[in-house]
């Protein structure tokens, strides 16, 4: 599969006079879909060409990279470990959607307490994994390294060019700095996180080879994984007006952000919007168990 751009017809676009496009990356595979299939690119083949035979890496319940990790370890022929915060999970991880296909995939758990989980990118608890399960090829959490930038400086293609704002949403920054390393010159990121806090200008940093971009900070709805009504709402919308799915997470957010935007006339008459589709449609699902429990409206499937 491949992705393309798809544009927005919508009578506020005419309107304001703004061209909205969607990257729809989550179209690249069915599973490995998205930043994720940029991201796990160049590590699965690291992996392979080091001869590794597991690869281990981290994530929460819904996490999109757990999934997307065991399905990519299984297809080039790799055992998968995802270490799982919530030591609480222990008892009912098949209940959950994501771990159930993550599991189907072959990936094995390790669930750990969330103080354990903190000392993820720490080397004694590194080496103290290892000697538990043996030599593996690691992943750090959300999958954002070196190797995963380059995947995704990939993203933007020649065509791509004639926008004059890329906007993308942000989890732990790796995405948007590729997206950042390959813009021409008069071109500019929108960087929507999901996350509360600015810590992400240093995360992004870390990659980034020049300053054409800003964080938009007011759309993380409370923080990672916080979704609301208005919001289930612009995304139930969103999909019956264009046919696209858009996932609470991230590219819901970040659609959230650009449509208020151009509701305020923040942009000039003539800009053209390309925004980046991350994927991670596997988990609405979860989501959806969540919302239910708080008797919220549900995500159109």
């Amino acid at each position: 599969m491949s992705s393309y751009n798809q544009q927005i017809q919508h009578p506020l676009l005419k309107q304001q006079q703004v061209a909205l496009w969607i990257k729809r990356e989550d179209l690249l595979h069915p599973i490995i879909s998205g930043n994720k299939f940029r991201k796990l690119k160049y590590n699965i083949k690291d992996a392979l060409a080091l001869g590794q035979k597991t690869i281990l890496t981290f994530g929460g319940a819904y996490s999109n990279h757990i999934v997307a990790t065991a399905c990519a370890a299984k297809e080039a022929g790799l055992k998968a470990i995802g270490v799982i915060r919530g030591e609480e999970l222990k008892e009912k991880w098949k209940t959950n959607p994501t771990l159930e296909q993550a599991a189907a995939y072959g990936m094995q758990f390790l669930f750990v307490t969330r103080e354990a989980y903190r000392l993820k990118t720490e080397a004694d608890y590194i080496l103290k994994l290892k000697n538990e399960f043996g030599d593996f090829y690691l992943i750090p959490e959300g999958g954002t390294n070196a190797l995963a930038v380059k995947g995704c400086e990939e993203i933007l293609t020649k065509e791509d060019e004639r926008f004059n704002f890329v906007a993308c949403a942000v989890g732990t920054g790796g995405t948007v700095a590729g997206i950042i390393n390959s813009l021409t010159e008069n071109q500019h990121v929108l960087a929507y996180p999901a996350l509360k806090g600015n810590f992400l200008k240093a995360e992004i940093d870390k990659f980034a080879t020049n300053e054409q971009w800003q964080l938009v900070t007011d759309y993380h709805f409370g923080g990672y994984a916080k979704v609301t009504e208005p919001l289930v709402q612009f995304i139930n919308e969103f999909k019956r007006d264009t046919g696209i799915p858009l996932d609470p997470i991230y590219t819901g957010k970040m659609l959230f952000g650009i449509w208020k935007s151009i509701i305020q006339g923040n942009f000039t008459k003539g800009t053209k919007i390309l925004a980046i589709h991350t994927g991670g449609l596997q988990g609405i699902k979860g989501m959806n168990q969540q919302l239910r429990r708080r008797n919220l409206p549900v995500l159109d499937l």
